[in-house]
């Protein structure tokens, strides 16, 4: 333990002698008023990322509850504003139960849409579907949070964040996310789709813990983001089918630009991130969702780590751990007129997990994968994978090169930097 914590302290050190990874000002370290360092990733372009930096006293908020959190959002236009979140806030202090419509019953719905009963040739409708959706329009309108531009929102010490909650980072400029713990929004209302999964159907749930949609310049920094204290090992089933509460972590989507992602840490989650939601999305994301990860953790994640569409993705310093026995289909997905470089990471896989299922191929897309580590080795992601899986032969070369990076670390040593360091908490 003591090992652990002098990593972490020289790790802060080193951070305030030099830029690598996260911004260095010299002075008194305000970390609520910190920016984005230069050249730190795809957030640094242009005007960079600077937040509510610039923010006045009337405009610096301490929040204890969702409810002060959503009013000082709310407070003083797009003024820039700091948002200090002290302890953890619940978005769903009362529980599922406060959302819920007069007549709905869950076993009344169950009932209705046995599959037995209504088949699996058409959506569900009727009384108990409409119950259904006005509780969820209920949960909608109370667990987002909107975001607006020139913001920080930022945890206090080291046991601050969000339960329930889902950040909405929607049309706009100027954001940053720091020292965090994000448990993921839980789905009070879960719609079954009889028709989903090849008509043998499927429970889709809503919200993400984060969601920056068609905004630029925000960097999401040093959080937790996990399932918490709702895994889906823990999760029901219904028709033979999970009962899934939970969409994404940290979704970027719909012609965002210019983010930056480092030091977090993504836990136990299944559909973790997507850059780029819809193979349909050409004349919004095409020449957008340029996005930047870097020294992050993910472990326990089943997939998309991210799965990208469209974008230049710069993927560097990150540690992914597969543990003996978790549920594990890939790392990184190669979407629709993706550019992927993945370069400098590192992969720790249990035994008889194969790194081929590393790269995951959706479309046809170039990607750029030199420099990898897994278990310590230097592994070519590429060939590894065209040599196990040639039904889905990847093309080499992503056809950029990143040029924001704030630094780079060997791959052998990200497991060590990386681990000491990602999460919330550890904000220096």
């Amino acid at each position: 333990m003591t090992g652990v914590k002098v990593a972490a302290v020289v790790g802060c050190a080193a951070l305030v002698l030099s830029v690598s990874g996260t911004a260095a000002q010299a002075g008194p370290r305000d970390v609520a008023r910190q920016t984005l360092g230069a050249n730190d990733g795809w957030g640094a372009y242009g005007t960079g990322t600077t937040g509510g930096a610039a923010a006045d006293a009337a405009h610096v908020y301490t929040v204890t509850t969702w409810e002060q959190f959503r009013a000082a959002l709310k407070d003083g236009g797009t003024a820039p504003r700091i948002i200090k979140v002290k302890g953890m806030i619940d978005a769903v202090s009362q529980g599922c139960e406060a959302f819920e419509a007069e007549g709905y019953d869950f076993q009344k719905y169950l009932a209705a849409y046995d599959p037995a009963v209504w088949g699996h040739d058409k959506p569900v409708s009727g009384e108990q579907e409409d119950l259904r959706a006005a509780s969820a329009a209920q949960q909608d309108k109370t667990i987002k949070a909107i975001v607006p531009a020139n913001t920080t929102i930022i945890g206090v010490g080291k046991n601050s964040g969000i339960l329930g909650g889902s950040l909405q980072i929607k049309g706009v400029d100027n954001v940053i996310v720091r020292n965090l713990t994000i448990e993921a929004p839980v789905d009070c209302f879960p719609q079954w789709d009889p028709a989903d999964d090849n008509k043998t159907g499927a429970w889709n749930s809503e919200y993400d813990g984060v969601v920056v949609y068609g905004s630029t310049h925000v960097w999401v920094d040093h959080n937790t983001l996990t399932d918490g204290r709702y895994p889906d090992s823990s999760l029901p089933s219904y028709f033979g089918k999970t009962y899934q509460q939970h969409d994404g972590l940290l979704d970027v989507v719909r012609g965002s630009n210019h983010v930056t992602v480092s030091w977090n840490s993504f836990k136990d989650h299944d559909k973790t991130m997507l850059i780029g939601n819809s193979d349909s999305a050409t004349a919004d994301d095409t020449g957008k969702l340029k996005v930047t990860l870097h020294h992050n953790r993910f472990e326990g994640i089943v997939e998309r780590a991210p799965r990208v569409r469209f974008g230049q993705v710069d993927s560097y310093n990150n540690h992914f751990v597969v543990t003996k026995g978790q549920k594990w289909g890939y790392v990184y997905g190669i979407g629709k007129e993706s550019r992927l470089v993945a370069e400098h990471n590192a992969f720790t896989l249990a035994q008889g997990v194969s790194p081929a299922k590393i790269l995951k191929k959706w479309n046809e897309a170039p990607v750029t994968a030199n420099a990898n580590v897994v278990n310590g080795k230097a592994v070519d992601l590429i060939a590894v994978h065209n040599a196990e899986i040639p039904g889905e032969t990847l093309q080499s070369g992503a056809g950029w090169t990143p040029t924001l990076r704030a630094g780079v670390d060997p791959a052998k040593a990200v497991p060590g930097i990386v681990d000491a360091r990602a999460g919330a908490g550890r904000v220096c």
